[in-house]
């Protein structure tokens, strides 16, 4: 990768539906040239899709928290299997410390999150959090260049 392809990236992230013809204007290079560039980071993996930015709050899922797993290393393939199948579950991060692992879920009830640890409960103890403020820097303000 270069500077051009970072520059790309930077761009998509802002507006990923800018057409190929706008981001060679942005980068000063053909629209063949930017889509060949485009193609081959998608291929290498460093493009992996295009999403949308859902509000969860708008969506019905209005309470977010954290759930930490110490999780026993004989059940993790369970527990990952368990955590692909819950729609609520937005991140499960592998960490360090005192817990194994990190689970960001959204909720459209407290009940929810509930029945949902008391489904962790299997693996390993869990300790939850309930975020209280919420904010995040839009994709849109995070850039690779």
């Amino acid at each position: 990768m270069d500077s051009t392809d970072r520059k790309i990236l930077a761009l998509l992230q802002k507006n990923a539906r800018m057409t190929v013809k706008e981001l060679a204007e942005r980068v000063s290079l053909s629209a063949p040239s930017v889509a060949a560039r485009i193609q081959k980071m998608e291929e290498s993996g460093v493009i992996s899709g295009y999403h949308a930015v859902i509000n969860t709050e708008m969506a019905g899922y209005p309470i977010r928290a954290f759930i930490q797993v110490q999780v026993k290393v004989k059940r993790r393939a369970d527990f990952f299997k368990h955590v692909k199948r819950t729609k609520e579950v937005v991140a499960c991060h592998c960490i360090t410390g005192d817990y194994d692992m990190l689970i960001e879920g959204v909720f459209p009830r407290t009940r929810d999150i509930s029945s949902f640890v008391e489904s962790l409960q299997e693996f390993g103890e869990t300790k939850t959090y309930i975020c209280l403020l919420y904010t995040s820097p839009s994709p849109r303000d995070r850039s690779v260049s």
